[in-house]
């Protein structure tokens, strides 16, 4: 504790590292008091009812990632949400068109307008679900006055919330610490905390099964801590070569696979396969009956068939994001044509089948842990009939969020010869 006491302390001793904290937590400030600032003409009343009603679904996980925005239809009720689809719809795009893969191999003015393209998209999703769910739950009287004007400027406002939410990360992460888009996610997902805890203890006859769903959240998070900092280090050795009257070359180094290659994407991408169909329904009927009704019951996830679908969907995009993330035949070319190799396997095709093979393995381990804590919640759900608040992503978001951030930090602390957090 006193050394970490400490490192707290250095962190202020740093001109330039306390500047970058400080406009970090006032941007994150900001967030939260524009999470209290209500939209006109909307009934946040009949919002909360449908979510009590809804239990679990894809307006539950827009309430989550908004820190509780949603369901006080607040300026950042639609979150980053929209933000985050645009870019799970680059990177597809990117293995679809060539075009863009190009772009995005250009360096860092590629990458300015891959985000230049994906700030657009984000717009114009926010536009489409800002529309969306208005138009779904206008029957539940979300509008107090339902017309033209009030839809412009609903509309109007919910996309400039979540614009300015863009806008913000994107500061954080050029002049702040961290990743300011997923700083945004953990600080929303942080300030539901107090609420969870008030719901688990709300059941007062249930002290024994609160008691044991606190201490398998600790080890969940022990575990997911555990998961995001393993990984696998291929040994590559790099031959010696003279140019001129310099050699280069001839030092060992190795290639980190991460055991969640993935991170939370795969998570994220199973839940909007898998809630879209629910979601359309809602824009049509908040109740809907006959064969598409029970298919609606059984693809959401607190249902078995929609938890075992939702498992067999992790899985998948597990699999599709580790070949998106890392690609073992353009590691084999770059390691060949600068004359590396990996002990005991020859450079070109038989490089690159090794080290297909070495993710696939590894996917294996990193699926089966984010299915684990994505069903975990949901299956003690189950288990102890108790409404609990924190999730698997939740977790995973959290964790993964801090241990990058307290990483960042460390390392900048690292530049100026001073013991960090993680020594």
């Amino acid at each position: 504790m006193t050394e970490a006491l400490k490192s707290v302390r250095n962190i202020w001793k740093i001109p330039d590292l306390r500047k970058k904290v400080i406009y970090t937590l006032l941007m994150l400030f900001v967030i939260r008091i524009g999470a209290h600032v209500p939209v006109p003409f909307v009934n946040a009343a009949a919002v909360r009812e449908v979510l009590e009603m809804q239990g679990t679904g894809p307006l539950k996980l827009i309430n989550m990632i908004s820190g509780g925005a949603f369901e006080d239809m607040t300026i950042f009720a639609l979150g980053i949400v929209p933000y985050i689809n645009a870019s799970i719809i680059f990177q597809l795009l990117q293995i679809a068109i060539p075009k863009l893969e190009e772009i995005a191999k250009e360096g860092e003015e590629g990458r300015k307008r891959i985000a230049k393209y994906t700030r657009y998209l984000t717009i114009a999703l926010a536009a489409l679900q800002a529309w969306g769910t208005t138009f779904a739950l206008r029957n539940q009287n979300i509008l107090i006055y339902s017309n033209l004007w009030t839809w412009i400027v609903v509309i109007v406002t919910f996309v400039a919330g979540t614009t300015f939410l863009v806008w913000v990360g994107e500061q954080i992460t050029e002049k702040g610490v961290g990743n300011g888009i997923s700083l945004i996610i953990f600080i929303n997902i942080v300030s539901r905390l107090p609420l969870a805890i008030t719901t688990l203890f709300s059941y007062k006859d249930k002290y024994i099964s609160i008691i044991l769903l606190i201490v398998i959240f600790v080890l969940m998070i022990a575990f997911v801590v555990l998961v995001q900092d393993g990984e696998r280090r291929i040994s590559v050795q790099y031959a010696k070569r003279v140019a001129g009257r310099r050699i280069y070359g001839g030092q060992s180094t190795h290639i980190p696979l991460k055991a969640n290659l993935g991170g939370v994407m795969p998570i994220i991408f199973a839940m909007s396969i898998l809630q879209f169909p629910i979601m359309m329904t809602n824009f049509f009927t908040s109740n809907p009956t006959g064969l598409w009704g029970k298919i609606i019951t059984y693809i959401n996830w607190t249902h078995p068939v929609g938890a075992i679908l939702y498992a067999v969907l992790i899985f998948g995009f597990s699999f599709f994001y580790s070949t998106v993330a890392f690609n073992p035949v353009d590691v084999a070319d770059n390691m060949k044509k600068n004359g590396g190799f990996i002990p005991g396997i020859r450079p070109g095709n038989p490089t690159a089948e090794y080290l297909r093979k070495t993710l696939n393995n590894i996917t294996v381990v990193g699926a089966l842990f984010l299915t684990i804590i994505a069903l975990l919640p949901i299956v003690l759900q189950w288990i102890f009939k108790m409404s609990i608040g924190f999730g698997g992503t939740s977790i995973i978001i959290v964790v993964g969020v801090a241990l990058e951030t307290v990483q960042q930090i460390e390392a900048q602390m690292l530049m100026r010869h001073y013991k960090g957090f993680l020594s």
